[in-house]
Parts: structure tokens; C-alpha cells; sequence
């Protein structure tokens, strides 16, 4: 007979933190999770060489997952348009730790990382996975469309190695298999300067008018 401490499932421990030089001996097994993920139909996920994966874990600009010195789960951090925008991409979980709920800790804290380095930067992400946009939703983003996050050229280059790619080009990039979604920090404070530049954009406009006025009445 099988007690009821067999059948319930054996607790996995992860170790989760942001990546330094020490994790780079992981770069070819972090590679073969992105290659591997990629072949999925559905998944979306564009491939990233050894060097790119390298450069992010060297910038510290990545988060990795391990369990007993293998390699669970990794995300990396991009910065576009001055640091405007940041995107935590390239969220990968090995196989044989699917519903572990690594995902959702790797993006946390992926999602913190982002918050101490770039405090007033739009967060934001694409995806086709259900479980991300669950996980994005509980921190706060909310889904946009594509006009609303990077227009930057060099972000969307790197949808190429994506297998749906030719879709997000017959849209004329404005919709793909991916769902955008954009953490805002500060909205409140955002509407605030949006509200006080049209006030003074009115200004200008009402003082050119009176300088126009002024002139045609001389």
C-alpha cells in the first residue's frame, strides 16, 4: 500500500539568482534550452547563440535557475531606446521541471532585477505562452498591441530566428502569434507629465496666437 506521504510530489529546490561570471559554464547547456524550446510548435521563442547568452550573463543582465549544478531556467534582460523600454526575454524552463512553478519564480525575479537597474523603465514582453501571460498579469503588466512597446528596429530583428516571424512581417509588424504585454511604473505620475506638457504646449500655442494677433493689429 502506498502511504500518503509517497504520493504526494517530492519538493523541488531551485536555486534562483541573478547570473554572474561564475554561471558562464552553463552557456551551452542554457543554449540547447532555447534550441530545444524553439522546435515546439507554438512556443514563439527566437534562438540566441552562445555569445549573446554570454554577453547577457557578463552585462548582469540575466537570471538562472539551477538544481544540483544543471541548468533548470533562464531569462535575460534587453534595454531599448535609452533605457525607455526593457524587455525580460527569453524565458526558458528544461523539460523535466515543468510544473515545478519555475517559471513564474524566474520571472519575479527577473522582474526585480529590472525594477533595482532601471526603476523608471517601461517593462515589457511578448509571448504565446498562457502560463507567461498569467505570470506577467500577477505583476502587473497588461496586454498592449505592438505600437505601444519598442519601435525600436534592432528589438525586432531579433524575432528572425522566431518560426512565425513571416507573420509579424505580412502584418507590417503590427500583430503576430505573440501577445504584448507592458508593466508601467509610476501611471499615476506618468499622467501627471502627460497632462502638464499638453498644458504647456496650450501655453505656446495661446502666447503665438496673441504674438500673431498683436502683429496684425499694428
Amino acid at each position: 500500500m502506498v502511504s500518503t506521504q509517497e504520493k504526494e510530489e517530492k519538493v523541488v529546490e531551485f536555486d534562483i539568482v541573478a547570473a554572474t561570471n561564475e554561471h558562464l559554464k552553463y552557456v551551452g547547456q542554457i543554449v540547447q534550452l532555447i534550441e530545444d524550446a524553439s522546435k515546439v510548435k507554438g512556443t514563439g521563442i527566437a534562438l540566441r547563440s552562445a555569445e549573446y547568452i554570454t554577453k547577457k550573463i557578463a552585462e548582469d543582465k540575466a537570471v538562472i535557475a539551477l538544481h544540483n549544478g544543471e541548468a533548470a531556467g533562464f531569462c535575460y534582460i534587453e534595454t531599448w531606446e535609452n533605457k525607455k523600454y526593457v524587455a525580460n526575454s527569453g524565458l526558458i524552463v528544461s523539460d523535466k521541471f515543468r510544473k515545478a512553478g519555475l517559471a513564474s519564480k524566474i520571472k519575479a525575479k527577473a522582474f526585480e532585477l529590472s525594477r533595482q537597474r532601471y526603476p523608471n523603465s517601461r517593462i515589457f514582453g511578448l509571448t504565446t505562452s498562457l502560463a507567461v501571460m498569467k505570470i506577467n498579469s500577477a505583476l502587473g503588466y497588461v496586454p498592449v498591441t505592438f505600437s505601444e512597446i519598442t519601435q525600436d528596429d534592432e528589438f525586432w530583428k531579433g524575432c528572425e530566428t522566431c518560426n512565425y516571424y513571416d507573420v509579424l512581417q505580412r502584418t507590417d509588424r503590427e500583430k503576430c502569434l505573440c501577445t504584448g504585454m507592458l508593466f508601467t511604473p509610476n501611471p499615476s505620475k506618468i499622467k501627471e507629465k502627460r497632462i502638464e506638457d499638453k498644458t504647456k504646449r496650450e501655453q505656446i500655442f495661446y502666447r503665438w496666437v496673441r504674438m500673431k494677433i498683436n502683429k496684425e493689429l499694428k
